[in-house]
């Protein structure tokens, strides 16, 4: 059984509620109605009834069994006076924030906060930086976690590199430029998405054009301070740097440019030093590779929202629903 098959099989034992505030989009109403079929997961669709019972009508879907929450009819009053409670430090008055819960990002983000669904998912209509938006503000953090960031879970089929071809990559997309701070977050929180999604123990590489020193540049030295700064606060992960990336994955190659690293050239968390570079190599990896990419997978909130990519099909979706119900855990 493959990684993602084995993800289903765990979001099915746990029966989470995941809303849906775009749920009278196509796509998204579809893969509702195939997770609910499967016992992956108990949708609730945010928007307008007639809306969406027309939309499925038109695509031949059963919905009877899907709660549809009207996002202008809900109860606005208690979310209204939540997100007042959390954002009038920051001078929302209570008018604004009535107006503001009828959203539909917002709504269904109130709900996961005040514990009526277990996790979320939008932006198959949405852009990010608005998901995001209203995951921070409303969500908010982990203690201790100052920053979101975002990964995806790679499978490479042929297994050989990674945990069986499986791999987290990390940030690809959320931070354009992390500093070490940052760089620490996505560190770490990569590490716990590798144990929960995947399993095992994270080997986690700080990734870079240069192979432990063989190269001078402050991307460089960004690497390697938060590569210090990761043991300090997790000295039992196995994390090493900076490295390229065949002395990352191959043991060969580890061996000749950085004998003695605890990675063994067995990484299988991949944390990049850019935006740019996490992005481009998880699209080389699936269309190059022919890799299974599930994501971007948020991590860092306090709760579990999830964002789609605007192209996403409906197995996207579906996929991302399991990835959700297992980090409500």
């Amino acid at each position: 059984m493959n990684v993602i098959a084995k993800l289903h099989e765990k979001a099915k034992a746990l029966k989470k509620t995941i809303v849906l505030p775009e749920g009278n989009e196509e796509r998204t109403l579809k893969a509702a109605v195939q997770a609910l079929n499967e016992g992956l997961i108990t949708p609730i669709l945010i928007g307008k009834e007639a809306e969406i019972k027309e939309l499925a009508a038109k695509n031949g879907l059963d919905i009877s069994r899907i709660k549809i929450v009207d996002n202008a009819l809900g109860a606005t009053e208690k979310y209204a006076a939540e997100l007042y409670e959390l954002r009038k430090a920051k001078g929302m008055t209570m008018e604004e924030a009535a107006k503001l819960a009828q959203n539909p990002l917002y709504f269904g983000a109130l709900m996961l906060r005040l514990g009526e669904a277990d996790g979320m998912v939008a932006g198959a209509e949405n852009a990010t930086s608005n998901v995001l938006r209203a995951a921070i503000q409303v969500v908010k953090t982990k203690p201790g976690m100052k920053n979101v960031s975002g990964c995806f879970l790679i499978e490479l089929p042929d297994g050989e590199f990674g945990d069986d071809g499986a791999f987290i990559f990390g940030d690809s997309a959320v931070i354009p430029v992390p500093d070490e701070n940052q760089l620490v977050d996505i560190a770490l929180c990569c590490a716990e998405s590798k144990r929960l999604l995947v399993g095992g123990e994270p080997r986690v590489a700080m990734m870079s054009f240069s192979t432990k020193g063989s190269a001078k540049h402050e991307s460089i030295d960004k690497m390697n301070k938060a590569l210090e700064m990761v043991k300090e606060r997790d000295p039992k992960l196995i994390i090493d740097g900076e490295m390229q990336l065949d002395a990352a994955v191959v043991p060969a190659v580890s061996a000749k440019k950085c004998p003695g690293s605890p990675l063994e050239g067995k990484a299988n968390v991949l944390i990049f030093p850019d935006l740019n570079s996490g992005n481009l190599c998880y699209k080389m990896a699936q269309r190059f590779g022919h890799a299974t990419a599930i994501g971007p997978i948020l991590q860092g909130l306090a709760k579990p929202v999830n964002d789609l990519s605007r192209g996403c099909s409906v197995q996207d979706i579906v996929d991302i629903f399991a990835v959700t119900a297992l980090q409500c855990e």
